[in-house]
């Protein structure tokens, strides 16, 4: 690929600012992060959890307080990542001073019994994730969920499920033991992919064969049937399920 983008402060544009201020605002609105926490950044190699990772790298040397950042990939033996990307990643992380993590795994256990969907491969996706912070004393987990998602699951259950509900910008797992945090929740997808860009960032997702077929990419285009009708359609849906700011959360 061509040069990995440039990381010194002075060469960042005012749009990369925006966008790291962006992602600040949220995780001080609801408390995402505190002083001395360790935080694992959930990466899978495509434009979300690389542009979360930037702004969290970026975040960390110009904010008064201190905490600890690393990243974890799950990359599936049977659609892995090229070598040429897995250097790319690499070096990306090692610019931006992030010790990264690359966990080759197979993608079918044999306690799916042959079976395997969207579902099963993000469960096992999950546990591994799980599993390995659990083993490493991470109880904060950062995932590169966007505006757009969170309108997706809105729209997901209230048609399939007869529930007004989606994900949360912080929400716990294993009765508090670890928490998901989602820095990216008031970021539109469209502004993540004009960063990527900007920078080059080396995207390297392995390559899922119901990636373009899917329940989220056949609500994408509804999602912008939506916009179109009021330009603030993501951001009203957001505002409609009234979250707490501050959410108390045990250390």
């Amino acid at each position: 690929m061509d040069k990995i983008y440039d990381v010194e402060d002075e060469k960042l544009t005012p749009f990369a600012h925006r966008f790291i201020k962006m992602v600040g605002k949220a995780i001080n609105k609801h408390s995402m992060i505190r002083e001395n926490e360790k935080v694992l950044l959930s990466v899978s190699g495509g434009k979300d959890s690389l542009a979360l990772s930037f702004a969290l790298a970026k975040r960390l040397k110009w904010l008064p307080i201190s905490y600890h950042l690393e990243a974890l990939m799950i990359n599936w033996q049977e659609s892995s990542i090229t070598d040429i990307e897995r250097q790319n990643l690499i070096e990306f992380y090692k610019k931006l001073e992030i010790p990264f993590t690359i966990l080759d795994q197979p993608k079918y256990p044999d306690s799916f019994k042959g079976d395997f969907n969207c579902y099963l491969c993000s469960r096992n996706r999950r546990r591994i994730f799980f599993d390995w912070a659990k083993e490493n004393d991470f109880k904060l987990i950062a995932m590169g969920h966007h505006l757009d998602d969170l309108v997706e699951t809105t729209l997901l259950n209230l048609t399939s499920r007869a529930t007004f509900s989606t994900m949360l910008p912080v929400q716990e797992f294993f009765k508090g033991s670890i928490h998901v945090i989602r820095p990216l929740i008031e970021i539109p997808e469209h502004t993540i992919v004009q960063l990527t860009k900007l920078y080059n960032f080396p995207v390297s997702k392995s390559t899922c064969p119901h990636d373009q077929t899917n329940i989220r990419s056949q609500l994408k285009p509804i999602v912008r049937s939506l916009v179109k009708i009021d330009k603030n359609a993501r951001q009203h849906l957001y505002n409609a399920h009234q979250f707490s700011y501050q959410i108390p959360r045990e250390r």
